[in-house]
């Protein structure tokens, strides 16, 4: 059986969409996950089984009462994700350095990216993923905040520390 990794989006942050870990790992067994993991409180899971991300939602919106998006990879899909960083140089500024996991191929190209990206700022788009280096922060990037708009499907960010946190409990 293989492993599978949750991403939400939108939880615990702000005072808005609550969700305590133990209420998402519960949520995850009661969809049919098995041996789920949670990386900090922002939605971030990792478990073996069959679950569909509808399954997911149904579980937390009636735990929690409100439905987040719901994003589940293979872990040999994340893995990819998390071994193509483009930009290892920056590895050390976890902060600095992000992924958008993209929820399907891109309607954006990279010529698009380049061109609405700040001048600090670096950028690689592939079919499942945007790597985004913010040398002054995520809240001080031009391309962010328009980053979703701009891909044309639904996206999720995580820091690359976030990403590496993830990457060691698939290890486990």
């Amino acid at each position: 059986m293989t492993s599978k990794v949750l991403l939400l989006r939108g939880i615990n942050v702000g005072g808005r969409g609550k969700l305590p870990m133990a209420e998402l790992r519960a949520a995850i067994e009661a969809a049919g996950g098995i041996e789920p993991k949670t990386y900090i409180h922002s939605g971030n899971a990792v478990f073996r089984g069959r679950v569909t991300e509808c399954a997911l939602s149904d579980e937390i919106e009636a735990r929690a009462g409100f439905r987040p998006k719901v994003m589940l990879l293979e872990a040999s899909a994340f893995a990819a994700i998390h071994q193509d960083n483009p930009f290892p140089d920056v590895t050390d500024d976890a902060k600095a350095l992000h992924v958008g996991f993209l929820a399907e191929p891109p309607v954006c190209t990279q010529a698009d990216l380049d061109a609405a990206r700040g001048s600090e700022e670096r950028v690689l788009l592939t079919s499942a993923a945007v790597y985004l280096h913010t040398p002054k922060r995520l809240s001080g990037s031009t391309l962010a905040p328009r980053l979703e708009r701009l891909a044309g499907v639904p996206l999720t960010m995580r820091n690359w520390r976030t990403v590496e946190g993830i990457a060691a409990l698939l290890d486990e």
